[in-house]
This record gives structure tokens, sequence and C-alpha cells, in this order.
């Protein structure tokens, strides 16, 4: 995981491809491209895309763009969580600057008009970043790190489904038709074939994310029916948080481009495997490069294990920004290919902590508890976030374990409420995180449990109907 001066050299090229430095570059790269429209876009609180779309002429012309504070302050089902003392909203309800991080400048492929999109960070009416937005969030860990001369690298996947389309939620989803013209069954690992089943899309998920300067490590079939997982290069946090945010726009605009959705809930389909979205983590010295996970000799240092036993202390703690919806808790049952712990080992997939077989050099930490729902920003910035406490407090991991570990008790929180019991009563996570933002987000969960208990569902009615 830690970067060559090879991989550090073709990263910078990619951004240059990507994005640009300055609103004069900006300008020649819109003209270039005929571009005519562009949208300013970032994530909210649940990694759904918001912002505004202008003429190309208008953003170059440095029009101030703006949006309410309350976008920020919404469940997935856009309703507003009731005030609290550990949350409440600002009285005038007041705008927040959009600021273009040009480095993200992109085409849009799937427009028909030339189009670009840009990610913006989130400003208030006194220039500062605003605390409890995702890419800040992630920022605030990022810079706890560089404060102690510290640097992570990482490398997300992302597990998703290929379902037929619904336009009926009562209806349960079911796996599309391939090129067969049969419908795609499970058990289909690293299935070629399965892969094969859908190759015009895959090749146009290639073809979009070239055009965007995306770079798709690997691409597999997963156990599940119609089940991908897309292996992202390892580099920068937030470059890879937004490369996340990207591509799950673009798969699902490809996906309905060829008649289908695509799906990142955690459990979308009874009797299937979950999709995750697994972290690889590694931290280097800034001023070194070296990968601090591995002492001089090559190996497992100190800073590596307390790293783990920050991860096993603070996991739970942070689950409900890793499985951030009720559906997320169906995916880490027992007797699964899901993990149900925080037990580590070396290449053992059972565990919810997993230290790959590498070299020193790319010694890792894959954290495989985070479910494909999870915001990449704030799930990253939780990962992260337990490993530094870690470092920081000389945790002490138990012993890696070669057993199968995902068959015993569930040592996770088993829903959205345990969860976030445990969340907002740490104070450690909460002054990293911040405090605002761990209220807002307290609240937008908790408010979202509480309309899902509105929804009477299937087994209800299945078995308490006539029987009770």
């Amino acid at each position: 995981m830690a970067p060559s001066s090879k991989t550090e050299t073709l990263s910078e090229t990619n951004n240059l491809k990507r994005g640009v430095a300055s609103f004069e570059q900006a300008a020649r790269w819109l003209t270039e491209r005929g571009i005519e429209d562009i949208e300013c876009i970032t994530p909210d609180i649940a990694g759904v895309a918001r912002g505004k779309m202008m003429p190309s002429s208008k953003f170059l012309d440095g029009s101030t763009l703006a949006i309410p504070s309350s976008v920020f302050m919404q469940t997935i089902s856009g309703e507003y969580p009731e005030e609290s003392d550990a949350f409440s909203y600002p009285p005038n309800d007041g705008d927040l600057r959009l600021i273009p991080d040009l480095s993200t400048l992109a085409a849009v492929p799937w427009e028909t008009d030339p189009t670009a999109q840009v990610i913006c960070d989130m400003h208030d009416h006194n220039d500062e970043h605003v605390s409890y937005t995702p890419r800040n969030v992630l920022r605030h860990v990022l810079d706890a790190y560089a404060s102690k001369g510290w640097k992570p690298v990482v490398a997300p996947e992302i597990e998703f489904y290929l379902v037929k389309t619904n336009a009926d939620p009562d209806i349960p989803l079911e796996p599309p038709i391939g090129r067969s013209g049969r419908a795609i069954a499970g058990g289909n690992g690293y299935s070629i074939a399965g892969v094969n089943e859908f190759d015009e899309l895959i090749d146009e998920v290639y073809d979009f994310s070239g055009a965007q300067g995306l770079e798709i490590e690997t691409l597999i079939h997963e156990e599940g029916a119609a089940q991908l997982e897309i292996n992202l290069n390892h580099g920068d946090a937030i470059e890879l948080a937004d490369q996340v945010f990207m591509f799950k726009r673009t798969i699902r605009e490809v996906a309905l481009k060829h008649g289908m959705y695509a799906t990142f809930m955690a459990k979308p389909i009874q009797g299937q495997p979950g999709s995750a979205m697994h972290i690889h983590q590694s931290v280097v010295d800034i001023d070194t490069g070296k990968n601090i996970f591995s002492d001089e000799d090559g190996n497992e240092s100190s800073l590596f294990r307390s790293f783990l036993g920050g991860m096993q202390h603070f996991v739970p703690k942070t689950l409900v920004m890793m499985a951030p919806y009720v559906n997320s808790y169906r995916r880490l049952t027992t007797h699964s290919s899901a993990p149900v712990n925080v037990h580590w080992g070396h290449d053992n997939r059972t565990t919810g902590l997993r230290v790959p077989a590498s070299s020193p050099e790319a010694r890792r930490v894959e954290n495989r508890i985070p479910s494909s729902d999870a915001n990449s920003y704030l799930a990253l910035a939780a990962s992260l976030a337990c490993g530094y406490l870690g470092m920081t407090n000389d945790l002490i991991p138990t012993s890696a374990t070669e057993a199968t570990a995902n068959e015993g008790d569930n040592d996770l929180p088993r829903g959205l409420l345990e969860g976030l019991a445990l969340f907002e009563n740490d104070k450690e996570l909460s002054d990293l995180l911040g405090e605002e933002f761990v209220g807002l987000y307290s609240a937008i969960k908790r408010e979202e449990f509480e309309t899902f208990m509105k929804v009477i569902s299937r087994w209800e009615r299945e078995y308490l109907l006539l029987n009770v």
C-alpha cells in the first residue's frame, strides 16, 4: 500500500488529466471540450450528490454558488430530525457556499450535451470549512494524521448488485437477464462467465470511467446473483472518497442506459449475500514516504499493532458511519460471508479486520465491515479515526486468529439504535470527528429509524396477521 515514486508520478499524472489547478486552466479545459454546462456538486450526509447546474460561462465569471444549510440536515427520505441538546437548526437556515475543487473537474459522459462536473467544498459566510459536511469531516481526520507527520493511504473495494427495474417498492428485487437470455443465478464468485453476461454494460462503465479520469484496478463477479465488485487503485483518502462518489453516479447511470438498476443497498435481495465497501488502509511517514506499519527490519511495528488495537476498540462505536441504515444490519449476520466481529487475522477473510499477505512496504489493514451503502467520505473518516486513536493511545490488539471467526456470536451492534448509543457517548471520537457533526448525524439517524418504524413489513403481515 505504501506508494512508490512511480505510483506517485502516475497519481499526479492522473490528477492533471482529471482536473486543473486554476480557473485559467479550467477555462481552457472547458473551451477545448466545448463544455456548455457544469454541475457543481457536493455529497450530502447520505452521499447523494447535491448542488447546482450552470452555464460554463457563469462558472468562469466567478459567480457565487450557495445552497441552504438544511440540505445537510435531511434524512434519506427527505425529512428533518427533531432538535435536541446535541443538535439544533441554525435560526435562519443560511446559505453555505460551494467552493469548487478544480482538481476534480471532469466530464459527465452520460449527458447528451457537453457537460462537466466539479466537486465542491462547503464554506460558511466567513469562508471557513463547514465542519459537519462529509468532505470536511474526512479532511479533519486527515489533518489530525498530518499533525503527527502521517498520511493515510487507502484503497476501497465497492460491491453492488444489478437488478431488474422495479417501480413498486413492495415487490422484491430480482436479478436481471444477462446476454444469455437467462436470469442470473448466485454462487458465481470470480466467474468470468458471470462478468461476460454484462459485457456491454461493463465496457461502458470502463469508457465512462476513463472519460472522467477514474481508474478501475479490477472488476469481478461476486457471490450474489449479478453482484459485481470494483477495486480502486490506492491513494489519497480525499481523492479516493471522491472517486467512490463519482463511481456510484457512473454505475447507476450506465445501468439505467442498459435497462437495469444498480443498487448499493447493503442487503437488497433476501437470501443473497450483502454488499460491502472494504477499505484497505496503511499509513506512511510524510517526510520519508515509508510505511509506518513496518519497522526497519520489515516486521510489524508497534504503530501497526496500535492501529489494529484502535480498530478493535472503536469500530463498534463508529459502526453507524460504516453501516448507516436499518438495512445495513441485515448484512451483518452470523453464518454469512459478512464479518460480525472485530477479530483480526493474517489473510483471514472471516475476520472483520484482515491483514493481507504482502511485502513490508505494502503492509496494510483491510476493514471488511463497512457496507456499500455508506457515504465514502464518512466511512473512510470513521475507519481512519479508529486507527488514529489506537496509535495515539497505544492501544494493544488481541492476538491474531486463525479460526473461522464469523460463525460465533455477533460482536457488533445489532441495529442502528445500539450503534448510536455507542457513537454518541465517546468523547474522543466526538473531539476527532467534531461535536457538531456527531450531534447532527445522530439526530438524522434517529429520525430515519423512527420513519422506518412506521412501515409495516411483509414479515409482520405474514406471521402476525392471523396468529396473534
